[in-house]
């Protein structure tokens, strides 16, 4: 079934734009409470998914993330940089590449559900449980997951 035609499309109405703008308030009010912890929020999800063991090489990264390869690579970089990840080639395949959080990436990573729920509560607070569960529903159903 197509929900938009030439006639009924409005830019600021589609599903494309009001998800697009909810990214980025929600990446601009995440980048704020992240910033004690010298991180972007999608270095949030970098760590995170390192902790939670949800991927473990820059490819799995990538498509956890929906962060394309070279994207990927300069954020593991900063990452590295600020020693909150290493990298290391994979005894089996070489041309595999494993990351693991070091020490300080691992504090980090356990300070974030400390500060990232408040963000999320704050756009939430007028949605019912039931709301709130149709909504991660109706998103996952969008992203075919």
């Amino acid at each position: 079934m197509n929900h938009y035609s030439k006639q009924n499309f409005r830019l600021t109405e589609s599903i494309g734009f009001l998800i697009a703008k909810a990214r980025n308030i929600l990446t601009v009010e995440m980048d704020a409470v992240l910033k004690d912890l010298d991180i972007s929020s999608q270095q949030m999800g970098i760590l995170m998914s390192l902790k939670l063991g949800l991927a473990a090489t820059p490819f799995e990264l990538s498509k956890a993330l929906g962060i394309d390869t070279g994207l990927m690579t300069r954020m593991l970089d900063k990452l590295e940089t600020k020693d909150l990840l290493q990298r290391s080639r994979s005894l089996e395949d070489r041309r595999v590449v494993d990351l693991a959080l070091t020490k300080k990436g691992e504090a980090v990573a356990g300070q974030i559900p400390g500060v990232a729920p408040d963000v999320l509560n704050a756009h939430l607070k007028n949605f019912s449980k039931a709301e709130f569960e149709e909504l991660r529903r109706l998103l996952r159903k969008f992203l075919d997951e």
